[in-house]
């Protein structure tokens, strides 16, 4: 690596402070922006650690909103009691990240603020249409994911929390790649009160709904509804690991397998 500072802000106050217009890089669990300083793809001079940041920290509920502060690790999410029993589509997800190591250190707001095409956690952001919290706003789920590791937070915003709505039921499929356990195609299913949700991780540049499935489901939630509906290979990621044709067709099994595991 090369030589950086590194400064625990904590408040959340203090951390925007230190971000200094958004020439530092903010760590959460370090489970991105690390490997991503040991493989020389980024240089920062400073890097603001929020890991002291008590408010970042923790999980409330209300009667229909399961809120999670950014710094919460993933095994903290599989292993809430309130979102296990609000929300268990949420924390099985949750459970499925990485290995023990990771899911110990990497945090939800770490993950959804990296945006990494093939993470968890931007299918269940979308398919539950989940709020993000910044240090200056409230970003509706639709409006957060903007590309490959793109997302509409300006260089000198942290997220602070994220609000998931407790849906009827939800489910969640996904088909990993077996040596970094990320997604190859995840598929988060949702039914609420507004009608159903399907948000697609691993397949294209960054996690995305699918329209017609979901006006399929709002009409007759079950597995068959889906499983002969596809989405288009063009623009869907290919690589090594699967070509965008094997991803168009992960996005149909992925998508009936979480409706039949939905709950």
């Amino acid at each position: 690596m090369y030589n950086f500072s590194v400064e625990r802000p904590t408040t959340i106050a203090d951390a925007v402070e230190a971000l200094d217009g958004g020439e530092a890089s903010v760590m959460a669990g370090g489970q991105s922006l690390l490997p991503t300083m040991k493989l020389r793809l980024a240089d920062p001079e400073h890097v603001i650690d929020l890991s002291n940041i008590a408010e970042l920290k923790g999980i409330s509920v209300t009667a229909d909103t399961v809120t999670i502060g950014a710094m919460t690790t993933h095994a903290e999410v599989a292993a809430n009691d309130e979102v296990r029993r609000r929300i268990p589509a949420l924390a099985g997800l949750a459970g499925l990240i990485g290995d023990p190591a990771v899911r110990h250190r990497g945090t939800i707001g770490g993950s959804v603020a990296n945006a990494d095409p093939a993470a968890d956690y931007p299918s269940a952001v979308l398919g539950l249409d989940a709020t993000i919290h910044t240090s200056r706003r409230q970003l509706a789920s639709d409006d957060f994911f903007c590309g490959l590791f793109e997302t509409a937070l300006e260089a000198d915003e942290i997220i602070t929390s994220i609000s998931f709505p407790v849906p009827v039921k939800a489910g969640y499929s996904k088909f990993p790649q077996p040596a970094s356990r990320y997604a190859l195609v995840g598929v988060f299913v949702a039914q609420t009160a507004d009608g159903a949700r399907v948000a697609v991780t691993g397949a294209g540049p960054s996690a995305f709904r699918v329209f017609e499935m979901e006006k399929a489901l709002t009409s007759n939630w079950a597995p068959e509804t889906v499983s002969e509906l596809t989405v288009p290979e063009f623009g869907l990621n290919a690589d090594i690991h699967a070509s965008a044709k094997y991803r168009a067709h992960l996005v149909t099994v992925m998508a009936e397998r979480a409706v039949s595991a939905a709950y």
